[in-house]
């Protein structure tokens, strides 16, 4: 039986402290309208765009100081190229995005680092393939890479095989699809609706009153987006996840992660006569 028994990609306690830190930032970035009164609202929407843009620059730095081998980055750079691609091919169809399916269950096999990663660089690199660069680009990517984050740490990632393992993957899919429509309608309703209807963001509102009405707004937007997302990505995972899931065990094991390539002398010698 194929396993994998070790993270792809596993960040020292200063990369992780950064990234919580980053992700914090974001996080603040969400729920940022729920906390701010009217007087306050031009300078705290440019002080949270900034605020998360600083967070990713920070975890690029940090990527980029990691201590990744040449496997890891080449199955980072395919798997993302993947997903970036599989992304516009939902654009024009309401909640049909098939890069989540693979992004969650890259994430399964090859741990929750290397799925923190995944989800932030494919978005990325999906943007500038498309043009899709704007204020909204740091909350999506930040949104994927906690998806792939949650997805590396669920249970039974060495020993669930399996019905029970596909059943488990459809659940959590259903549940990050409207996760992720939850924060991207966070980033989006405070402008969605201008100022006078009853769903409408209110600066100067009560957090009751304020939560109230973005749920509101939520659920009725939620029937377009986040529940053809969650079917749409719940049935590739349950018609093809088997076969990918051992598709990608299986690249783990044949490419020897966390295995360092050595050259010995006698090869070299051979090589060179």
């Amino acid at each position: 039986m194929i396993t994998a028994t070790a993270d792809v990609v596993r960040f020292s306690r200063r990369n992780t402290l950064v990234l919580a830190c980053a992700s914090l930032a974001s996080a603040v970035g969400f729920v940022w309208p729920f906390f701010y009164s009217e007087e306050n609202l031009p300078r705290t929407q440019i002080f949270f765009w900034i605020a998360i843009s600083i967070a990713l620059l920070l975890v690029i730095f940090e990527i980029s100081n990691s201590r990744l081998d040449a496997k890891s980055v080449a199955l980072l750079g395919v798997l993302s190229a993947l997903i970036a691609a599989l992304r516009p091919l939902g654009a024009g169809a309401v909640g049909i995005e098939p890069m989540w399916f693979l992004l969650i269950l890259s994430a399964r096999v090859f741990g929750p680092s290397f799925g923190f990663l995944l989800g932030l660089i494919s978005v990325f690199v999906s943007a500038l393939l498309t043009g899709g660069l704007g204020p909204w680009l740091g909350y999506q990517i930040f949104a994927a890479a906690w998806i792939g984050l949650l997805a590396g740490l669920l249970p039974g990632r060495k020993s669930l095989r399996g019905g029970r393992e596909i059943a488990m993957l459809i659940v959590f899919a259903v549940l990050v699809c409207e996760l992720f429509g939850i924060l991207m309608d966070l980033q989006f309703w405070p402008w969605a609706l201008g100022s006078q209807t009853q769903l409408s963001y209110l600066p100067a509102g009560a957090l009751a009153e304020n939560i109230s009405r973005f749920f509101t707004f939520h659920f009725l937007t939620a029937m377009a987006w986040d529940v053809p997302r969650a079917i749409f990505t719940a049935t590739l995972i349950a018609l093809v996840g088997r076969p990918v899931l051992s598709a990608l065990r299986r690249t783990y094991v044949r490419a020897a992660f966390l295995t360092p390539i050595e050259f010995s002398e006698r090869g070299m010698q051979q090589r060179g006569a």
